[in-house]
């Protein structure tokens, strides 16, 4: 399968900035609809996408630096694969935290604007590490489970086709939060079920995943998926128990 295309353009590189795209459209409607600042979707794209690019690359290169090492300009070819989604979450993150600093713009609320946006680019993002042939799982001896999707040929033999998985269910992850959103009654909320379906999906996912960035005998994305599913579902239930104690004053939209 090749990575190119026409020969030229690096397909993973072509779906991310059409992941960008589209999630600027998006961004730009939500920020709108809330009545936020005129721009402040573009003004989300713009100081989110750099550090989440930066911080995905960075996070990806520190636990591949035994290969690194060998050709250490190799590490800025971010177009050539090797973007770690949560690294990306991350940068984009502290994006969006300077962003609302900078001009004071409610954090909680860019958050709940950015979660769908995120995960349908991550859903679109999968398809990348098909082309690059990676993100792939254990090996599939068994003939009847030898084909796409069940299976991707990879590295010489059929194997799980991990990004296929976690492609569709980030893509329904985006159906139920862009359904959910507008029914959120606290700023934040929408963030919250984000990290918790994205990090509950990628618990199990991860745990198939043959080239998984490792820490000695530890999978760095399955402990962090476990640790924020695990505070996302506190959160929540935290949140919940609060809405509904008796006497408790429902909140005001977190909005300037």
């Amino acid at each position: 399968m090749s990575n190119k295309l026409f020969g030229v353009l690096s397909i993973y590189g072509l779906l991310i900035a059409c992941a960008i795209l589209l999630g600027a459209i998006l961004c730009q409607r939500e920020a709108r609809r809330l009545r936020l600042p005129p721009d402040t979707g573009i003004d989300m794209i713009l100081w989110a996408v750099p550090p989440a690019v930066i911080c995905a690359r960075a996070y990806y290169v520190i636990f591949r630096w035994d290969w690194y090492a060998r050709d250490p300009l190799s590490a800025l070819y971010f177009w050539q694969g090797g973007l770690a989604i949560y690294g990306a979450v991350i940068g984009g993150f502290l994006g969006l935290l300077l962003l609302s600093r900078r001009r004071r713009l409610p954090f909680p609320t860019l958050l709940d604007i950015a979660a769908p946006l995120v995960i349908l680019g991550q859903a679109i993002g999968r398809w990348g590490n098909y082309f690059n042939g990676e993100a792939y799982g254990r090996e599939v001896t068994d003939p009847a489970w030898q084909f796409f999707p069940a299976a991707v040929y990879a590295d010489g033999a059929w194997r799980m086709a991990t990004f296929f998985y976690e492609s569709c269910w980030n893509a329904l992850g985006f159906a139920l939060l862009w359904l959910y959103r507008k029914r959120a009654k606290r700023p934040g909320d929408v963030f919250w079920r984000y990290l918790l379906w994205y990090g509950t999906g990628r618990l199990v996912i991860e745990g198939f995943r043959a080239d998984s960035l490792m820490l000695g005998p530890v999978r760095v994305s399955q402990a962090l998926s476990a640790a924020l599913a695990l505070t996302a579902l506190v959160v929540i239930l935290r949140r919940r128990a609060k809405k509904q104690r008796p006497g408790a004053v429902p909140e005001r939209p977190d909005r300037p």
